[in-house]
């Protein structure tokens, strides 16, 4: 069990989140910027001032427990590369340097690609993942990528190496698409899921491939049609998810080819969808957080920066 009580914070494109990790036991919190009705994202500048507003709001929440925190984490850019960079996550960094001068506490950076994978180890009770290589996903509006992840002896938990990503539109992207051709409130993912499940129809799906690499930037092309020519919700639905799904199955079975019989982690937002979760689990034996910590949200954060502090990875 974790001993740290640690603070994260996470200000992404599209939840602004704060959670506490005290006495082995998650608190999280989050709320999703406002996004006008059938529109599919923000401009960095608005998602800045939402984030501004709501994570005083957020960590509200948490109360008072906030001031026991001995350490801090917050995502600091999208991924783990020194040419990844977002504004929006300008606001968290601000708020954790602030907290962590006013409690005394050490403040730790970490991309929001490694909060996913924290997160979704600490939801399904993987933390021993970090001790050995494996696979992870992470399948959100902003990224659909593969990564390798080995433990690390300089103290920052664990590094990552990308092995595979869509080569055009991201996974999350194109369900938050096709759902708002389907008049769903964006993000489309939890509304898209039922509709999908609820189709009677069987959608053969192909992937396309270049190398471990997908393209899907014709499964919003394909759906579209569907849409034109009258087709059903359900089957429009059903049409999005079994391209992505076999997308994501064949990133899976190169990897593997390539890099031998790794452990599979997904992580982000797009991992809540039950078909992709009921198919992964079942061919790969996949592991996956569960919907709330697949999401955006703050718990990677405090889980890494509670790590650091107890020495994880640290070569003795």
């Amino acid at each position: 069990m974790l001993e740290t009580c640690a603070l994260g914070l996470d200000t992404s494109n599209y939840t602004t989140s704060a959670a506490l990790l005290q006495n082995g036991k998650m608190t999280s919190c989050g709320k999703l910027l406002p996004v006008k009705p059938g529109e599919i994202g923000l401009r960095q500048s608005d998602a800045v001032f939402h984030h501004t507003r709501q994570l005083p709001q957020v960590m509200a929440e948490l109360g008072g427990a906030v001031r026991h925190a001995r350490a801090i984490g917050v995502s600091n850019r999208p991924r783990d590369a020194e040419d990844s960079y977002m504004p929006c996550f300008l606001v968290g960094i601000g708020a954790a340097e602030m907290l962590g001068q006013t409690l005394g506490v050490p403040v730790h950076r970490f991309s929001h690609q490694q909060g996913h994978i924290a997160a979704a180890l600490y939801s399904a009770e993987r933390l021993d993942y970090l001790e050995r290589p494996f696979l992870a996903f992470h399948l959100s509006g902003g990224t659909t990528e593969a990564v390798l992840v080995a433990p690390d002896h300089t103290g920052r938990v664990f590094t990552t190496q990308l092995a595979a990503r869509s080569l055009d539109l991201k996974a999350g992207q194109v369900i938050d698409r096709v759902g708002v051709l389907l008049g769903l409130p964006f993000p489309a993912g939890r509304h898209l899921d039922p509709l999908a499940c609820a189709c009677d129809e069987k959608i053969r799906a192909r992937a396309s491939m270049k190398g471990a690499n997908c393209s899907l930037s014709g499964v919003e092309n394909k759906c579209r049609a569907l849409v034109e020519s009258g087709a059903p919700k359900e089957t429009v639905a059903a049409t999005c998810m079994a391209y992505v799904i076999a997308a994501i199955d064949a990133m899976c079975t190169a990897l593997r080819e390539q890099y031998g019989a790794l452990p599979v982690l997904f992580s982000g937002g797009v991992s809540s969808n039950s078909m992709l979760r009921a198919q992964m689990t079942e061919k790969y034996g996949a592991v996956f957080a569960e919907p709330r910590f697949s999401a955006d949200n703050a718990a990677g954060p405090a889980v890494l920066a509670a790590l650091r502090e107890e020495g994880f990875g640290c070569a003795s």
